[in-house]
């Protein structure tokens, strides 16, 4: 139990009908999760307004609520009204767990692409150095060697300071997240205090949702106006916005580099299937990770160990055992000498880079096969990019279904063909089911080739008509590889 006093501190108040001296076991802004031990919060989403849910929470004795509008209650209840109700829970919820970010070494990754891949490299180097921490990620949430699953990039409120407050019971001393445009934008992360932010790139991406690219960078870049300034901003340069994140942040600012100058500085000087070969901060250093983007997410890495105290010599040798993120450039070969990439490759950048890698990798003697699709009920006009792209940079193109959700995939299948050019109809084929689209790419190749298959990644499901069906990229093309073994 809390005092609505305390929970309420820091909140903008328009005005308060009742008592604030009544105490709660819960907040929530889930009219099903009401009850009269918790604060209703109503909230104003994207499909469902929380305030038509007022009476009924009512109704099963909930007796405190916060909205956004004054509205009839009866004189047991007490109503809070206050000007955005999405950045009141996440305070409410900070103060509701004593504040559990400001007692944990917490570092937030924003950026399009390389957000999992660099959360997920810190908690294992910072794990493997001999710290206790928690994993905030797409992927899946951690605390020490317990894993959580995660719905959400960045979980709403309530249960991203509930999880922060686990990592500081079970005696964790850092947490690595992943800071989405959407969980900014909706205050998911409004009240915590940060250690460090880091700035991976920005990319076409969302824009379904933030409509314009401006407005995706402006809500990047509040996320580093926000930091404190005994925090550290670290960006990455050679992007053309990295340094605008800095502009306005009260944060220490550092930068890093793959071709520009910066404070932390990579140098590729073999990239192989076997791994990279780095000039890491001026020492050679060897990585069982694939590509350019690595050698970006290796000096992010590298670059926050240092800003957080550690070791230099332990950090580079810790470093060069790490080995890759589940679906991100994750590669088997067959025994006919095929090799298949699964890579979460879901943006048209994402896909480039991808695709370069490869090109730097192969001999040029060998067929690329790109398995590719896009997500319904998403961003529309990256679909003909898309295409584009995998057309531009592969020998042969399939397009197929990704997660189509509400949508028919033939209808975003057709989308991405228009940005198909006529040179490239020969080498393209659209097949909607997802699996044998991958087969498809498996029976056509020959030993020596390579079959990137794109967009999923770790994912483990496809969704279709609101159904998630159990469906995974690497277990797919596995067992294929194995019936052609046979």
């Amino acid at each position: 139990m809390k005092n609505l006093k305390d929970i309420l501190y820091s909140v903008t108040l328009t005005s308060v009908k009742g008592t604030t001296d009544v105490n709660a076991n819960a907040i929530v802004f889930d009219s099903r999760k009401a009850n009269e031990n918790s604060i209703f919060v109503a909230i104003k989403g994207t499909a469902v307004d929380g305030h038509d849910f007022i009476s009924p929470v009512i109704e099963k004795g909930c007796k405190i609520i916060v909205a956004e509008q004054e509205v009839e209650v009866s004189d047991e209840v007490t109503l809070i009204v206050t000007d955005n109700t999405q950045k009141a829970l996440a305070i409410m919820a900070t103060n509701f767990y004593d504040h559990p970010s400001a007692k944990l070494k917490l570092v937030g990754v924003t950026g399009t692409n390389g957000k999992t891949t660099t959360t997920t490299l810190l908690f294992n180097l910072f794990s493997k150095l001999g710290h206790k921490c928690g994993l905030l990620s797409t992927v899946v949430n951690k605390i020490g060697d317990k894993d959580i699953v995660a719905t959400h990039t960045t979980p709403d409120p309530v249960a991203l300071n509930e999880l922060l407050n686990q990592m500081v019971e079970e005696g964790c001393s850092h947490c690595f997240m992943e800071v989405s445009s959407h969980a900014v934008h909706q205050h998911r992360i409004t009240g915590l205090k940060f250690t460090g932010g880091v700035f991976t790139n920005i990319t076409h991406d969302h824009l379904d949702y933030h409509k314009t690219f401006q407005e995706y960078i402006r809500v990047k870049k509040t996320f580093f106006d926000n930091l404190p300034a005994d925090a550290f901003s670290l960006v990455n340069v050679d992007d053309k916005n990295g340094m605008v994140m800095l502009q306005n942040t009260k944060a220490s600012k550092y930068s890093f580099a793959l071709k520009s100058p910066a404070d932390f500085k990579v140098k590729v000087l073999e990239n192989q299937f076997s791994g990279l070969v780095l000039n890491l901060c001026g020492t050679e250093v060897w990585s069982r990770l694939i590509g350019d983007f690595n050698a970006y997410n290796l000096v992010a890495v590298y670059a926050v160990s240092e800003l957080l105290g550690e070791d230099k010599l332990e950090v580079l040798t810790v470093l060069s055992n790490l080995e890759s993120v589940e679906g991100r450039f994750q590669y088997t070969t067959s025994d006919k000498g095929i090799t298949a990439i699964v890579d979460y490759a879901h943006t048209p950048d994402a896909l480039e880079n991808v695709l370069k890698t490869i090109d730097n990798i192969r001999t040029k003697n060998e067929t690329v096969y790109t398995v590719v699709g896009c997500g319904g009920d998403r961003d529309k006009a990256k679909r003909p990019k898309m295409a584009g792209i995998a057309c531009e940079m592969s020998d042969k193109v399939i397009i197929t279904s990704d997660n189509p959700r509400s949508e028919d995939p033939k209808v975003i299948i057709e989308e991405m063909m228009e940005g198909v050019e006529g040179l490239h109809f020969k080498k393209t084929l659209s097949i909607e089911d997802r699996e044998q689209a991958i087969k498809t790419a498996v029976s056509m190749a020959e030993k020596g080739d390579i079959i990137l298959i794109a967009g999923k990644g770790h994912e483990k499901y496809q969704e279709i008509k609101g159904v998630k069906h159990h469906f995974d990229d690497m277990e797919t093309v596995t067992n294929l590889f194995k019936k052609l073994e046979k």
